[in-house]
């Protein structure tokens, strides 16, 4: 789904216009549908510096903390994942597998490289209690929270 940016309703009688002003409006339109919606879908699964990064997915319970990430195409060993401080890393490469000649791409998103993706770690997860599942494609880690972390009711006394 695509945001469309608000718009004046106030509309200028097109035809009244001077062929310059309708121009500026074409090429302001021109530039925003590109910068919006940029050529072959580049902008994303990319980062800014143009590197594949893989989607992910973290959710949060009392008990645990789930990331899910998709690496389609990585071996299992191909994969780091490590906790430093409050941060969980995973990185890892994903190889180009074969070589095909005699074929001509005029379009290729198909991307091949090294990635790194830092994920920010909620207060009282358990570092050393991490599990680590890969299956079609998604790494799925859980990580565990400190039973001291777990958040406790307070009760509200009142005086008189």
């Amino acid at each position: 789904m695509s945001l469309i940016p608000w718009r004046s309703k106030q509309r200028e009688n097109e035809q009244a216009q001077s062929p310059l002003v309708a121009f500026r409006r074409e090429m302001d339109r021109l530039f925003e549908n590109f910068f919006r919606e940029p050529l072959w879908g580049l902008q994303w699964p990319f980062s800014e510096t143009g590197q594949w990064m893989p989607a992910v997915d973290v959710a949060e319970n009392d008990r645990e903390v789930t990331v899910r990430a998709e690496v389609p195409g990585i071996e299992p060993k191909d994969l780091n994942v490590s906790v430093s401080g409050n941060q969980l890393v995973i990185s890892g490469e994903k190889k180009q597998t074969e070589e095909r000649t005699g074929k001509d791409y005029y379009h290729s998103e198909i991307r091949f490289g090294s990635f790194r993706r830092i994920i920010p770690l909620p207060e009282g997860v358990d570092t050393e209690n991490v599990e680590a599942e890969y299956a079609n494609g998604v790494l799925t880690l859980r990580l565990k929270k400190s039973a001291t972390a777990a958040p406790r009711r307070i009760e509200v006394k009142t005086k008189g």
